[in-house]
C-alpha cells in the first residue's frame, strides 16, 4: 500500500464482524486459562498480553501503522516524545557510555541528554550538524554507542544531512537515531538515507489536534547488533532478568523493540493509555492530507514574511535561497520539509515579544505542528533553561520566533501577521 493508504488502513485490519475503528482495550490485565500460558508470556516464549504497563493491543495496532509508514520492522508507542528519546538511548546505553548528538535539537531533549542522562552516567558530545564528516568523527570515543539527530531541528529549522551522519555512525560501528517528528514519514523517511532507528513525538503532526501526548520508536531492522557483541551486549548477550535469553538470537530483526518493551517498558512503565493511542490513530488517518497542506501554506507565509521590512530574517528550508534547499530536494517528498519556520523582528527580543503579543488569530501556546497556527519565543519559553551559550549552540538567537502554520487559510494568517507587524 502507498503511504496515503497506510495512513487510513495500516495496522488494524478488521475481519468479518469486527469494528472498523481500532478497539480501545481499556483493561489493565488479560486472562489466561492455565498458569503455564501465563508463564510462557513472562518468559517471552509466547506472544500475547498480560499487563498494560508493558504492552496493550490498542497501542500495538497503532504502532504497527507507524512502523509501516516509516518502513520499519517493529515499533513501540511511549507516553511522550521525551519518553521515546529516553528509551531509544537507554535501550543501548548504560552508565559509562557515550553518545554523539547534533547540537541543534529540541531544548527538552538537549536538557535530557546534557543534564538528566548525564547524571545517570551517560556522557554526550554535541556537534554542529553542519560540520564535516571528519569533524563529526572527531567526537567519537571507544565507548560511543549511538548517534542522535533531528530531521528538522526544533526550533531552529535546520535540516540534518541524514546520509552524512549515518555514514559516520556506521563507520564507527554504531546506529543513527533520528527524530522525525516534524516531517513525519509522509514527507521524509530517514531509513532511506541510512538511519537505523526513528523516534517521534506523536503529540505533533501525527495527532495534529492537540488531543493527546505520545511518542513512538521505530526500528528499521537494518543494524546488525550481533556484529558488535561486546558493544551491544544488552541485545546480544544473555539477559539474566529473562533466564538468559538473548534478544538477537530469539527475535532477530525485532530484537531492539522487543528489548525496549520487555525491559524498559517493564521497568519504567512509560506507556500511553489505550485511549491516547485511539486518538492518535484518528489523527494518523488524515496525516497524509494535513501535512502537505501545512507545508504548502508555510511556504506561502515564509515567502511573504521575507518581503516585510520589519522582519530581520526568515529561516525556512523550503525557501529557494535556504542553505538547506538542496538537502530538502534530496531527502523530502515535496518543496517544504514541514509547516514550521523561524524568523526574527528587527529590534531584537523586545520587539519580537511585542509582535507576538499583538497577534489575534495565531495563538501563543506551548505547542507546535497543530491544526491551529501558533507562535512561541523559545528563549523565553521552551528553552529558557538553557544558557546564552547553549542557546547559540542550539541555533536559537534571542529574537527567534517559532511559527507553526496550521490548517487555516494562509491569507488569514498573513493578515494577522501584517496587523501585528504594524504595531511594532
Amino acid at each position: 500500500m502507498t503511504l496515503d493508504t497506510l495512513c487510513v488502513q495500516g495496522g488494524w485490519q478488521p475481519k468479518k464482524g469486527e469494528p472498523r475503528q481500532v478497539p480501545i482495550y481499556s483493561s489493565t490485565t488479560f486472562k489466561y486459562e492455565t498458569s503455564e500460558q501465563m508463564a510462557d508470556l513472562f518468559d517471552l516464549k509466547a506472544p500475547g498480553y498480560f499487563y498494560t504497563r508493558l504492552a496493550n493491543p490498542t497501542n500495538d495496532q497503532v504502532a504497527k501503522k507507524i512502523a509501516a509508514l516509516e518502513g520499519g520492522v517493529a515499533a513501540i508507542l511511549t507516553s511522550s516524545g521525551q519518553a521515546a528519546s529516553t528509551f531509544a538511548v537507554l535501550n543501548l546505553c548504560q552508565a559509562g557510555d557515550h553518545v554523539v548528538s547534533s547540537a541543534q535539537i529540541y531544548g527538552g531533549t538537549f536538557n535530557l541528554f546534557a543534564v538528566s542522562l548525564k547524571k545517570l552516567g551517560i556522557d554526550f558530545t554535541f556537534v554542529d550538524p553542519d560540520a564535516s564528516p571528519k569533524e563529526i568523527a572527531a567526537a567519537f570515543r571507544p565507548n560511543t554507542k549511538c548517534v542522535f539527530g533531528e530531521t528538522v531541528a526544533n526550533p531552529s529549522g535546520n535540516v540534518l544531512d541524514i546520509a552524512k551522519f549515518a555514514k559516520v555512525a556506521h563507520a564507527h560501528g554504531v546506529p543513527l537515531i533520528v527524530d522525525n517528528t516534524f516531517p513525519t514519514p509522509i514527507l521524509c523517511r530517514p531509513f532511506r538515507f541510512g538511519a537505523d532507528i526513528v523516534t517521534h513525538a506523536t503529540t505533533k503532526y501525527m495527532d495534529g489536534h492537540s488531543s493527546q501526548v505520545g511518542g513512538c520508536i521505530v526500528d528499521s531492522g537494518n543494524f546488525d547488533w550481533s556484529k558488535y557483541p561486546d558493544r551491544f551486549a544488552g541485545l546480544v548477550a544473555p539477559d539474566e532478568s529473562y533466564h538468559g535469553l538473548s534478544y538477537v538470537k530469539a527475535f532477530g530483526k525485532q530484537a531492539y523493540i522487543v528489548k525496549a518493551t520487555a525491559h524498559l517498558m517493564r521497568d519504567f512503565g512509560s506507556i500511553p493509555s489505550p485511549f491516547n493511542a485511539f486518538l492518535l490513530n484518528l489523527g494518523l488517518e488524515s496525516l497524509h492530507v494535513r501535512i502537505r497542506r501545512h507545508a504548502e501554506s508555510a511556504l506561502t507565509v515564509a515567502k511573504w514574511l521575507r518581503k516585510q521590512p520589519k522582519v530581520a530574517w526568515v529561516n525556512f528550508a523550503g525557501l529557494a535561497d535556504s542553505p538547506y534547499h538542496k538537502l530538502v530536494k534530496k531527502q523530502f517528498d515535496g518543496p517544504s520539509p514541514c509547516g514550521v519556520m523561524t524568523f526574527g523582528i528587527k529590534g531584537g527580543r523586545a520587539k519580537s515579544i511585542k509582535f507576538m503579543d499583538a497577534l489575534k488569530v495565531i495563538g501563543i501556546v506551548t505547542h507546535v505542528a497543530d491544526a491551529w497556527s501558533c507562535v512561541l519565543h523559545p528563549a523565553s519559553h521552551t528553552h529558557r533553561q538553557l544558557t546564552d551559550k547553549q542557546l547559540r549552540e542550539a541555533g536559537i538567537p534571542p529574537d527567534l520566533i517559532r511559527l507553526s502554520i496550521g490548517l487555516e487559510d494562509p491569507q488569514d494568517l498573513i493578515a494577522d501577521l501584517k496587523q501585528a507587524l504594524a504595531k511594532v
